[in-house]
């Protein structure tokens, strides 16, 4: 009797579990049963089953789908590396002082000297058909001999305003028609003016130091506030390097300007 009751209850554990893992409609003469989470026909009859999925299944779903990273068990946790900045830091750092270079070359550019050069006149803006453009994207700028300059512009007709902005600029030149271009001889320097001159120099030189020092600070803070995530040796290194570009750039600048004063005072 006993043996009986258990091979019934097997067949009824297996039918079940067959119900859980069917997904089609099985029809037959005697009975049809629908694929339901808790639903089976049999005979026209409607017999609940609860074929729901077992709360501890469930619950370990839920843990796994809403589970999040942690820590592993020895505590050590996952580091993730620290990126590398140092190129980083160098490249803003250098960009910042190659700027600096280039406003004091600019600046360096628009002195007069006592000897004509095509670029003295790059700074000067015309005004021509209520539009300003740079004055060598207006004329062609050559050198005719140590003291002269002739300015041959594109349009003809713009040779009145081309005069006319180079009068106003304070390169202090008087600058003739020669038919269709405009010569204008570069006068002899004064003692006053040579001196004036030299002191612009010196202020333009240390502007541009100032300059290319605060962009080496704020590498070097940038570094410190990255210190807690490099290593000592790497943050040294890094300053270093740093240093060594501050260098290179405050001697460049230095010795453009001492070719500008050069240049002003053997004129």
């Amino acid at each position: 009797m006993m043996a009986m009751f258990v091979r019934r209850a097997l067949s009824s554990r297996n039918a079940i579990g067959f119900l859980r893992r069917s997904s089609v409609v099985v029809q037959s003469r005697d009975f049809s049963v629908i694929s339901s989470p808790n639903l089976m026909m049999m005979g026209g009859r409607d017999l609940q089953f609860d074929l729901s999925m077992p709360d501890f299944l469930r619950d370990s779903r839920r843990g796994f789908a809403k589970g999040k990273k942690s820590k592993d068990d020895s505590g050590t946790g996952m580091v993730d590396a620290a990126p590398d900045i140092g190129p980083t830091v160098k490249a803003a750092a250098s960009s910042q002082m190659e700027a600096a270079i280039d406003a004091l070359s600019r600046d360096l550019t628009k002195l007069r000297t006592g000897r004509a050069a095509p670029g003295m006149l790059d700074h000067i803006v015309v005004e021509t058909g209520g539009v300003k453009m740079p004055l060598n994207h207006l004329a062609l700028v050559s050198v005719l001999d140590p003291k002269t300059l002739s300015v041959n512009p594109y349009d003809p007709d713009t040779v009145k305003e081309l005069e006319k902005a180079i009068v106003a600029s304070p390169l202090g030149l008087n600058p003739k028609l020669d038919g269709q271009r405009l010569v204008a001889s570069i006068p002899a320097l004064t003692k006053e003016h040579i001196q004036a001159m030299c002191k612009i120099v010196t202020k333009s030189s240390e502007v541009v130091k100032q300059s290319i020092r605060r962009a080496r600070q704020k590498a070097l803070d940038t570094l410190k506030k990255a210190g807690s995530s490099l290593p000592k040796d790497e943050v040294k290194r890094l300053e270093k390097e740093v240093d060594e570009l501050t260098k290179k750039f405050v001697k460049s600048a230095e010795d453009m300007c001492k070719s500008k004063e050069k240049e002003i005072t053997e004129a």
